[in-house]
């Protein structure tokens, strides 16, 4: 039944206002509303379910296609290397058999020695391995070739993959592209170059620096027997020519040709596999697959880390440490894995507590630029799975913060709620986007928001809401705050209940001082009952205008120019209660406090019905009455009117209409007093 129901949200034509008329006119109750509510919840949190799990799908199936791909490209690498090799075989041989090497041979001849086939191959591979390469190769003698790495020469920092092929008068640099590709650097003539062997550090290990023509260049071999080898290498292309002229003045005897051709077969094996190992890269890495020696950065991973997070260059660093660790989790078994991996869990462990460091430093007199400080550190710690400590530390950093800024608002004179809570929203906001993936984290904001709350309130207790605070000065206070305190309601933080507990205390103490003083103001000035004149028309224009912004109008028991026909005590006190009354709502917006300002409203009443002529005074009875009335009958419901109204609620003010009644009762009408005269007649 319910599909079926569920089947009108997937039409085209769905039209929401439609729909939720004819669902009023369907469901009787609000108790079937609420049920088709439900229902309405759980098919739109099935359909996210199912709508995530979609997404979920398609992007696994994005990555294992990503990965065939670039498992593909590989395989096509290694294949376009070993056809390149084969190729080169093939040539070598039919330039062997070709018939001017069999006339040769015929004539008695020396065949080509081992050397000369090996120049020649690694020439034919220059030539077609590494882009923009023009220059002559024939003739020279192949040394050495293999992988470097070119550091900066400042920090250390790697800067490239580069691609060394060494002849006897020409070092060859070649760039390694994103795809393995070489492309032609630079050529440099061994005879004009210096080589440096730098000494191990903890930033940088294997490293030689070669000083050529156009400046000094650092680079970065993956072993030490690499960095050996290439020394040496250098050094034998150095003193090439002088080792010629060697060979020239005294060469050594030759062993007889039957041996030397025997001894030739014996070595052609071995001497066809170095020769295949040292012209391709490939062929060489499949020479050691007996020993997996893995890619060769992650050797210098380790040292690689340490140099970016010495440089601050900490998103760098937190991406080689999760490169690292993947490679190790998909494959382990290549030398030393083990203790690379230990290295890079305690440079992980460095990182945090550096991070974390970071974190802790970034606190600012002002919070816009602490929170814009620690935004970089979130991130990386969150990345890295330390989100707990990151929250635990960016919440104390937000605490100085924030209790910084409230002392200079107090020095200030400055309001320091809209500061408080202000400052909050931005804690709060810049903590639920850096932690939006952590919902475990929620929870430390929540009890952070509570804790700083307390500290407020006995901060706003101990300067603003002192004992002999006066009424006017309380409501103003916690009005300014209440109204920044709902707007958190916006980002989902209702502080507003916890708020008026902390207060309650303070605030049911500070209106019972103030009912005590304000009933003994009342009746203490002596009121002749007399008219009110207010002595120009301008004065009573200006009073009627205030009491109209009170909200009661007084125009009709004005009396010629100057006159209210009230006396003077009833006047003002009508001032003084409707903004007692005004104030007194501001506070009743919390129920809690409604009983307490209602009992202070209804003993202000009571204390100026009570007040009577002084005794020997000649008054008007009838005056008496008529301002007895009314503040009963006029004041008294215009009062309870804006009590509510200020304060939002719907109560009734009980105590004040049971007044009201009662006072009704005890008021009567007194008869006019008639003249009478007495004749004596006789």
């Amino acid at each position: 039944m319910m599909s079926e129901v569920m089947k009108d949200f997937d039409k085209p034509d769905f039209s929401v206002d439609k729909y939720t008329k004819q669902l009023v006119k369907e469901c009787v109750g609000g108790a079937d509303l609420q049920q088709r509510k439900k229902e309405i919840q759980v098919y739109s949190d099935q359909t996210s379910a199912t709508l995530k799990k979609s997404v979920y799908a398609n992007y696994m199936q994005f990555i294992e296609t990503a990965k065939e791909i670039s498992h593909l490209e590989s395989e096509m690498y290694q294949l376009s290397h070993i056809l390149i090799e084969q190729r080169n075989i093939l040539a070598s041989l039919t330039d062997e058999k070709s018939p001017g090497n069999a006339q040769n041979n015929e004539e008695g001849e020396e065949q080509p020695t081992q050397e000369d086939v090996e120049n020649s191959h690694a020439t034919r591979a220059v030539k077609e391995m590494v882009q923009g390469f023009n220059g002559n190769l024939e003739g020279k003698t192949f040394l050495n070739e293999g992988a470097l790495i070119e550091l900066d020469t400042n920090d250390y920092r790697p800067i490239q993959r580069v691609f060394f092929f060494l002849f006897n008068d020409v070092l060859i640099v070649c760039k390694v592209k994103h795809d393995k590709r070489l492309e032609f650097l630079s050529e440099y003539d061994p005879k004009k170059i210096a080589v440096i062997n730098i000494k191990d550090l903890d930033g940088v290990r294997n490293a030689i620096n070669i000083i050529t023509p156009d400046g000094s260049k650092i680079f970065q071999s993956v072993t030490a027997a690499g960095k050996t080898e290439w020394i040496e290498k250098l050094e034998v292309a150095f003193r090439f020519d002088q080792q010629k002229k060697t060979n020239k003045k005294g060469p050594a005897p030759q062993p007889p040709k039957a041996k030397q051709s025997s001894q030739q077969q014996k070595d052609s094996p071995s001497d066809a596999k170095s020769l295949v190992s040292d012209l391709s890269p490939t062929a060489s890495h499949a020479g050691k697959a007996v020993e997996n020696y893995g890619p060769d950065w992650i050797h210098t991973a380790s040292e690689e880390i340490q140099t970016l997070v010495a440089q601050r260059y900490f998103e760098d660093a937190q991406a080689l440490i999760k490169r690292t660790q993947d490679y190790i989790a998909k494959d382990s078994s290549f030398v030393n894995a083990k203790q690379i991996t230990e290295k890079v869990k305690a440079l992980e462990t460095q990182l945090t507590d550096v991070l974390l460091q970071e974190l802790s430093n970034c606190h600012c007199r002002n919070l816009q630029v602490t929170l814009r400080a620690s935004r970089r550190s979130l991130k990386i710690l969150v990345d890295i799975g330390r989100a707990r400590q990151a929250c635990g530390t960016l919440l104390k950093v937000a605490t100085m913060a924030l209790r910084t800024a409230q002392r200079e608002a107090r020095r200030n004179n400055t309001e320091i709620s809209e500061l408080f809570f202000c400052d909050l929203t931005q804690v709060a906001c810049e903590f639920l986007t850096a932690f939006e993936t952590q919902p475990a984290c929620v929870g430390a904001l929540v009890v952070w928001c509570n804790a700083e709350l307390q500290y407020f309130a006995s901060q706003l207790i101990k300067h603003y809401l002192t004992k002999g605070t006066h009424l006017d000065a309380v409501a103003k206070c916690i009005e300014g705050i209440r109204k920044p305190c709902a707007k958190l309601t916006e980002i989902g933080l209702d502080l507003s209940y916890h708020l008026e507990g902390l207060l309650r205390s303070t605030l049911e103490s500070l209106i019972e001082e103030s009912r005590v003083r304000l009933l003994e103001t009342v009746g203490r000035s002596e009121d002749t009952w007399q008219p009110y004149n207010l002595q120009t028309k301008s004065n009573l224009k200006r009073l009627l205008l205030e009491l109209d912004a009170l909200g009661i109008d007084m125009r009709t028991h004005t009396t010629g120019d100057t006159w209210i026909n009230l006396t003077q005590s009833t006047v003002l006190f009508t001032r003084h209660y409707l903004q007692l009354t005004a104030q007194c709502a501001h506070l009743a917006k919390s129920e809690v406090l409604w009983p307490s300002l209602e009992l202070l409203l209804r003993d202000m009443m009571m204390a100026q019905q009570a007040v009577k002529p002084v005794t020997g005074l000649s008054v008007d009875p009838n005056f008496v009455l008529k301002n007895k009335l009314y503040l009963l009958e006029e004041l008294l419901p215009i009062a309870i009117t804006n009590f509510r109204s200020i304060s939002g609620s719907e109560r009734k003010c009980e105590m004040l209409l049971d007044l009201q009644r009662h006072l009704r009762k005890q008021l009567a009408p007194v008869p006019k007093q008639r003249s009478v005269y007495q004749t004596d007649v006789f």
